[in-house]
Formats: C-alpha cells, structure tokens, sequence
C-alpha cells in the first residue's frame, strides 16, 4: 500500500516556519511532527525568504496606488473648481458689461 502525500497550504508552511524560527524548535522535531523531509523544510524557508520581500513590497506599492489614485481625485476636482470659477467669472464679465460698468 501506499502511503499518499500529505500537502501543506501557504499558511501551514508559514506556520512551521513561524514554530521554528520564533519558538525555536528544532528542525529535525517539526520534521518528525509533520512527517516532511528536512531537504523540503530547508526549501521552504529558502523560498519564504526570497519571496518575503514580494509580500512587502505588494502592500509598500499599493499604498503608493492608493495614494496616486487620491492624487489624480484631487487634480480632477481642481480641475472642476477651475472650469466653474472661470465660467462664473465670464459670467460676472458679461453682466458687468450689460450694465455699463467696464
């Protein structure tokens, strides 16, 4: 019979992690308790450090989107004010004129 492979999820894997390098239990220990290899341990954690930065990085660019979304918000209602203060100023011109003030 054979025996079927367990698979862990990101957050399983996240988790061992966490148990080893936080609580300090050894390798060899989370490798017997979760009936996984310490070659499959060690890639974990090599991937988990070099794809570390991404999940940093992801929340670092959408605060920057967020923020540039806000930006272009607030252009855009500059931008409003303007063609309404200027068209209140044409306006104001006209009526100035009518009645024979400039």
């Amino acid at each position: 019979m054979t025996k079927k492979k367990k698979r862990y999820s990101a957050e399983q894997k996240v988790i061992i992690l966490k148990r080893h390098l936080v609580d300090r239990i050894a390798v060899s220990d989370l490798c017997d308790e979760y009936h996984i290899s310490p070659t499959i341990f060690y890639r974990w954690q090599k991937q988990f450090f070099e794809k570390g930065a991404i999940a940093l990085e992801t929340n670092y660019k959408s605060k920057e989107a967020k923020k540039d979304r806000h930006i272009k918000e607030l252009t855009q209602k500059i931008q409003n004010k303007n063609e309404v203060v200027s068209e209140l100023m044409e306006a104001h011109l006209r009526l100035k004129k009518s009645l024979g003030e400039i």
